[in-house]
């Protein structure tokens, strides 16, 4: 799978049983620093593939871009990575053109790199955590069914690729509420990265606003999947596991719908849920 995955040297032990010495197949992870005409950005850890989308979609949810004409171009560039040793590596840096007028905010370039772990990494103030889409999900008349819901993150697993083959990679898939078509996945060894690959090739496509649309992610719904999916324009966010307290309460506050612990036929709506067709239901302490 080219530069997604390689293959390492691994013992492996179990208690009563022979060591064996074997090869194992891992995801990649790599930096990759954005530059903006020239001018360093960002360096984020990512797994390789899909750069354009990553950074086009960083550059949505920094607030910076908003529609495919703003992006008027990239190049990848010589930088440190790597490369076998004398190569002079063009892979990990990736400098974009943007229009006339689209510049970022003074100071807004990120003060050091950002983790596979964390979107909101080098951020300088918790004042430009928070950024504010121009997408005003409160308009968003899409609904869902629980079972189109539930139906999805086994659709998202039979199309992730790298995960089958590493156990290590995070996904994000893009399902049309209307049909439940799947529209992209894309995996990363961080979650933000999927995301934003996800958005990238919505702005690429001239997609946004992502109006009737669900994004459905393989782990935790943490804030900066809420505030990324926002400021894309999506309305309804699913994830597998639990979100943190801070993503409800941005999910509340940008009228989006937020599906947590989605397995099976059960799930916990935690925010929008006038957007869930329901049926018959029961209460409870």
């Amino acid at each position: 799978m080219g530069r997604i995955t390689t293959r390492r040297p691994v013992t492996t032990i179990e208690i009563g049983a022979p060591t064996r010495r074997r090869a194992d197949t891992l995801a990649v992870e790599e930096p990759l620093e954005i530059r903006l005409a020239g001018s360093p950005y960002v360096v984020t850890m990512r797994t390789p593939g899909h750069d354009l989308e990553l950074a086009a979609g960083f550059l949505v949810s920094e607030g910076v871009v908003r529609q495919q004409q703003d992006v008027t171009g990239s190049i990848h560039c010589g930088g440190p990575g790597t490369s076998p040793a004398g190569q002079p590596n063009t892979l990990n840096v990736l400098d974009l053109a943007l229009a006339p007028g689209i510049t970022p905010e003074p100071g807004a370039a990120r003060s050091f790199y950002s983790t596979s772990s964390c979107g909101v990494c080098g951020v300088a103030s918790l004042e430009a955590v928070e950024k504010m889409s121009t997408f005003d999900l409160a308009e968003d008349d899409t609904r869902i069914t629980p079972e189109q819901l539930a139906a999805q993150p086994d659709a998202l697993r039979a199309r992730q690729e790298a995960f089958e083959r590493t156990g290590g990679l995070h996904a994000a898939g893009l399902f049309d509420a209307a049909t439940g078509e799947l529209l992209v996945v894309r995996e990363d060894v961080g979650r933000h990265n999927a995301v934003d690959k996800v958005v990238g090739w919505a702005l690429l496509e001239g997609r946004l606003p992502l109006r009737g649309t669900i994004l459905q992610v393989s782990g935790r719904a943490s804030f900066e999947l809420v505030q990324k999916a926002a400021m894309a324009g999506i309305p309804v966010l699913a994830a597998v596991s639990a979100p943190s307290s801070l993503a409800v309460d941005l999910a509340v506050d940008r009228g989006m719908t937020l599906v947590g612990f989605l397995r099976g036929p059960r799930m916990n709506v935690y925010a929008g849920h006038d957007r869930v067709e329901q049926g018959s239901t029961t209460g409870g302490r």
